[in-house]
């Protein structure tokens, strides 16, 4: 799972190329530029925060049970959520101030802090009524999106083309960050943006949902035991993964000139790729729940070094922008400005093999992550079992 996010996050770094509105893929890129980050429109974007989203409202639960289960009361356990949720929005804006402005563990942060506090204790009854009115709120979204983009088309050729350049003009995100040689003026930038994002990405109502479904999936402990919920697992694996893939179809046609959208209107295939994102999202967790039930109980030491990035994922997902930014941006070495999709994707391939390596050496000396022994401290507080 890290992997793919790499994967997602890496084109962020780029500058110094065309972009479309809605993604950082270069447009400027030859043919296996262009089906790479078609393919990753298809499966990858937009699919892996709500992934992370699902898994993260799952480990919600799991943590308060284990805690109830050491015998913490409710509202202790409360309590260390409240803590937990906060600091990550301290990590998210740190994350963002000094690397990277795509940083999304303040929306987590934000999602678990107001859904948690409406929702974490409510009946099942209730949390399946509320992800219904979230996915139908999203689907309107959607379609409005996709109403009001059919409808710009009709207007006359000269407002259309006033539009473009207008757009044009404005240079690529991309730009605006990573192409940002001034450090100071890029993390005020990036701080900027981050605060906006975080809000907006909650009010979008995708990480909300994911989490709740996540919720959901923990309290039938789908992978707790994936045996035990196999025929379950691989209708939702099957099923998500699909509706994921074709909800991302249309805007990697449109990226690859196959569908007709103009760069101005790329924005009303967003509703349609966020809805479907988070069923891709969950489809991918069950995914890698049912492997984890093929690999056993005995993994080899490969699966075994891959669990172990996963145990230590908020520190490896730190570590991919600790060696993306300064490598790509024009702060940095500026390595972004000469690299295209393929090469970038094969930088992200490294990073996080190199994970896994690294993963591999702190699970033979017993070493936790520092970034989840940090979140740990600040979690417990008082109540760490540890002291």
């Amino acid at each position: 799972m890290l992997l793919l996010i790499a994967i997602a996050n890496v084109s962020w770094h780029l500058w110094g190329h065309p972009t479309g509105l809605m993604s950082a893929h270069p447009t400027d890129g030859g043919p296996v530029d262009t089906a790479l980050a078609a393919v990753s429109l298809v499966f990858i974007d937009g699919r892996i925060y709500p992934m992370f989203a699902f898994l993260f409202g799952y480990g919600m639960v799991q943590f308060a049970r284990s805690r109830v289960a050491r015998g913490f009361p409710d509202r202790i356990v409360d309590r260390m959520l409240l803590r937990r949720h906060l600091w990550l929005l301290v990590f998210g804006f740190v994350h963002a101030l000094l690397l990277f402005n795509g940083d999304i563990l303040g929306a987590y942060g934000l999602a678990g802090l107001i859904l948690g506090a409406a929702l974490f204790r409510r009946s099942d009854k209730a949390l399946r009524i509320t992800s219904w009115v979230l996915a139908g709120a999203l689907l309107l979204f959607a379609l409005g999106g996709l109403v009001i983009g059919l409808l710009m088309l009709l207007l006359p050729a000269e407002v259309q083309e006033e539009i473009a350049r207008s757009t044009e003009a404005n240079g690529s995100i991309t730009d605006m960050i990573a192409g940002q040689s001034n450090y100071a003026l890029a993390a005020l930038i990036r701080a900027g943006m981050w605060i906006g994002s975080t809000i907006g990405t909650v009010l979008m109502l995708t990480v909300p949902l994911a989490m709740v479904l996540g919720w959901l999936a923990a309290r039938r402990g789908l992978l707790d035991d994936p045996a035990a919920h196999r025929p379950t697992l691989v209708s939702i694996a099957v099923w998500g993964i699909a509706i994921g893939a074709v909800g991302g179809l249309p805007s990697a046609l449109a990226f690859t000139g196959v569908l007709p959208v103009p760069a101005m209107n790329s924005w009303m295939l967003s509703g349609i790729d966020q809805l479907t994102g988070v069923a891709g999202g969950a489809g991918y967790a069950a995914a890698f729940g049912l492997l984890a039930l093929r690999i056993g109980s005995r993994p080899g030491r490969i699966s075994s070094a891959v669990a172990g990035v996963g145990r230590r994922s908020l520190s490896f997902y730190l570590l991919q922008s600790v060696l993306f930014a300064p490598l790509l941006t024009a702060w940095g070495f500026g390595l972004g400005q000469h690299v295209g999709t393929a090469i970038a994707f094969a930088i992200a391939v490294g990073v996080w093999l190199l994970s896994v390596v690294l993963a591999a050496v702190m699970d033979v000396r017993n070493t936790r992550g520092p970034a989840e022994r940090l979140l740990r401290r600040l979690t417990y507080g008082p109540h760490d079992p540890a002291r």
